[in-house]
């Protein structure tokens, strides 16, 4: 191949990887809007974001050349949001909240992964698919997946598939959970608490608890809050049993660890906005940074996905996602009750 070919091949690619960014650049641009209608905000810009990215797909396709680009946006876009999304975590409100929310935290982790990765068993489900949906309904929904997702190798059509699937089921949960606020008996501030111990998303939190007014919407954020910063220690965990699974045996040094260091960038981001060095104009900037750069990958996941490989693989995990998810609700009402915050 000569220079001059060689010169237009590298052309083509990077037109063709600017072509991909600019695809989910797009998508995440429409599902912001999108978002702001009255039906979608409880769905949020996340959701709508791979919803739309894998309806493209379907319904348009995608072309080849963009290919690279849509990568980069569903990867390396998606590690860099994630670090930015560490200035939405205050960590001394995790402190003030309470011993009663982290117990309340922990539980529901625990229990959730156990159940949701159960029944994924008992339906057949590929391992990685029911650990991806199991870590998704218990922590923080979509964000959950993709940051778990190079613990366990898994590929791109189970993290999207899971992603989607906690997405979809957090939207459901939200609008039964506001359905359901008047019977349930709750204070502004118990519901807060169960909103944000059971919910999938921060923006599904948000949106349910605001039938109790602020005070529900600030506890339901600090309880997910506490729920993701459990992304760390469940993380580096599952970085273990998978590698023990897989018979490899590690010498355990800083550098051997199965820790996601774009996580260990996100912890420092919250400390960087505990200390509050920086003004909240620019906190708000790099949040809303943070949720464009998500969106995108969850565009590029969306994108990424066969819609034949979703519809045959998607229904088991919805399952065990719904069952996981109502037991939840319904230990997280209990410890609600139990720890007297109700």
């Amino acid at each position: 191949m000569s220079n001059k070919d060689l010169l237009a091949n590298h052309s083509y690619k990077g037109i063709g990887f600017m072509l991909g960014l600019a695809m989910t650049l797009i998508i995440a641009i429409a599902a912001k809007m999108i978002a702001m209608l009255p039906f979608f905000s409880v769905m949020g810009q996340l959701v709508t974001a791979i919803l739309l990215g894998i309806a493209i797909r379907a319904w348009i396709g995608v072309p080849e050349a963009a290919a690279s680009g849509i990568s980069y946006s569903s990867k390396r876009l998606l590690r860099i949001g994630i670090i930015l999304l560490g200035m939405r975590l205050d960590l001394s409100d995790i402190f003030h909240a309470g011993p009663k929310v982290l117990a309340i935290a922990v539980i529901n982790i625990v229990f959730t992964i156990t159940v949701v990765y159960g029944v994924s068993k008992w339906l057949g489900i590929d391992k990685k698919l029911g650990i991806l949906t199991a870590c998704g309904t218990a922590i923080c929904g979509a964000a959950a997946v993709v940051a778990i997702a190079p613990q366990v190798k898994a590929n791109q059509n189970e993290t999207a598939i899971s992603a989607a699937t906690v997405a979809i089921l957090g939207t459901l949960f939200t609008l039964a959970y506001t359905a359901l606020y008047p019977v349930l008996n709750l204070s502004a501030a118990g519901y807060g608490i169960f909103s944000g111990a059971t919910l999938h998303e921060v923006a599904h939190a948000i949106a349910a608890a605001a039938p109790g007014g602020q005070e529900a919407i600030d506890l339901a954020v600090i309880v997910k809050m506490t729920r993701v910063a459990m992304l760390v220690p469940v993380a580096v965990i599952l970085g273990l049993w998978n590698g023990r699974k897989a018979g490899k045996t590690r010498r355990m040094s800083l550098k051997s660890l199965p820790i996601p260091w774009f996580i260990v960038g996100f912890l420092a981001m919250s400390g960087v906005h505990t200390i509050g060095i920086l003004p909240d104009a620019l906190t708000e900037l790099i949040i809303a940074a943070a949720y464009l750069l998500l969106a995108m990958a969850m565009a590029g996941l969306g994108l990424g996905v066969d819609f034949v490989i979703f519809r045959k693989l998607g229904k088991k995990p919805f399952i065990a996602g719904f069952i996981g998810s109502i037991l939840l609700a319904g230990l997280g009402l209990l410890l609600v009750h139990g720890f007297h915050l109700a």
